[in-house]
């Protein structure tokens, strides 16, 4: 028996909720989706701490539309639709904090006054090292004297509270200013430090934009040389808003040599020019494995291929990366490679070097 929208509901709707009704009756169920014996549904709750109490309520919906017949899987996420409740006047903590939202109309540019440059380091595809590259170059930058931020801006996929080993909630001393977080001398700000890791952003395009336009608008970035944003990947709504309305400096494109990820990183730099945004250049990831053992060479993913599209189209090459086990190793323990010594570090140095040099950063 296959199941529909009307039956889905009809069976949550004899689920009660702990203070009166069901999700059906009050209008809790967003975004079902039903592929063959596959349901998926949002359960949105009035507030963050309506949402806390409701966690037994999620587990039990999704044990329910498990059981039902011809259904195969069940997954149900759990958000709220409003902010929390403010505490009374000189009780608990702080206003809440809430990122999110439908942006506000907004004149001008939503460039930070305090913030000279703004590099997006992007790329056309997931898993080729974009986040990796940001937060080592933030974190070369910031050693050869530079002042420093580094926004996350992958909003889906918030990876930068790992790598650069913080992961707190940021204060907010009226609930709309934002206080960034600080490591290895980068100004940090990331919706991941928001929400426990494991928690997924089930959220539309313009509730991206909204938090784009508090991340950039509201952080108290301070003064700074330059402002590293780690895009998504792909072409979408955060990185089409970021150029068209933060006075974006210019971006740089991170790819490996491997011929689909280059046919995806052409898209990306496709969008960048038709957004009107410099390339300031093309950085190759994972360009050669050196075995630590015999120091044989190996292009696992070919070699070459992004210095000559860079080549072909004009803009500079910023250089190669390998493969690097103490990257990855330096990554997942919140130390980004560039804050120590050794050839990884120093290609990072080089890399940052050149950024400044061009005036870039």
């Amino acid at each position: 028996m296959s199941q529909t929208r009307e039956t889905i509901l009809a069976a949550l709707d004899k689920l009660s909720l702990p203070d009166g009704g069901t999700l059906v009756s009050r209008d809790m169920v967003r975004a079902l989706q039903i592929t063959g014996g596959k349901v998926a549904f949002v359960i949105e709750a009035p507030s963050p701490e309506d949402a806390r109490r409701l966690s037994p309520v999620r587990d039990a919906a999704e044990a329910l539309v498990k059981g039902l017949p011809g259904v195969e899987n069940a997954t149900v996420a759990l958000t709220a639709h409003g902010p929390s409740a403010k505490p009374a006047p000189g009780q608990g903590e702080p206003p809440s904090l809430k990122i999110g939202g439908h942006p506000k109309p907004q004149q001008g540019s939503m460039k930070p006054a305090t913030v000279q440059r703004i590099l997006a380091v992007g790329s056309g595809k997931g898993g080729v090292g974009k986040s990796t590259v940001s937060s080592n170059l933030a974190v070369a930058l910031a050693r050869q004297g530079r002042k420093v931020g580094l926004l996350d801006a992958d909003i889906y996929g918030p990876s930068q509270p790992r790598m650069m080993g913080i992961n707190k909630r940021p204060a907010s001393p009226d609930g709309k200013t934002i206080l960034p977080l600080h490591n290895h001398g980068v100004t940090l700000m990331s919706l991941g430090f928001m929400l426990p890791e494991d928690q997924a952003v089930v959220w539309r395009g313009p509730m991206l934009m909204g938090a784009l336009q508090q991340m950039l608008t509201q952080v108290e970035w301070g003064d700074l040389d330059v402002l590293i944003v780690d895009l998504p990947p792909g072409t979408g709504d955060v990185a089409m808003t970021l150029c068209q309305k933060s006075e974006v400096t210019g971006a740089i494109v991170v790819s490996t040599p491997q011929d689909v990820a280059l046919l995806d990183a052409k898209k990306a730099i496709n969008m960048f020019q038709t957004l009107k945004t410099p390339i300031l250049g093309l950085i190759e990831n994972m360009s050669v494995f050196h075995c630590p053992n015999c120091g044989h060479e190996e292009h696992i993913f070919g070699h070459g291929g992004v210095r000559n599209e860079a080549d072909r189209i004009g803009v500079p090459f910023l250089g190669e990366l390998p493969i690097s086990l103490e990257t990855r190793l330096a990554g997942d323990g919140g130390t980004p490679i560039a804050a120590g010594e050794g050839p990884m570090a120093e290609a990072y140095a080089t890399l940052a070097t050149r950024l400044v040099e061009g005036g870039m950063a």
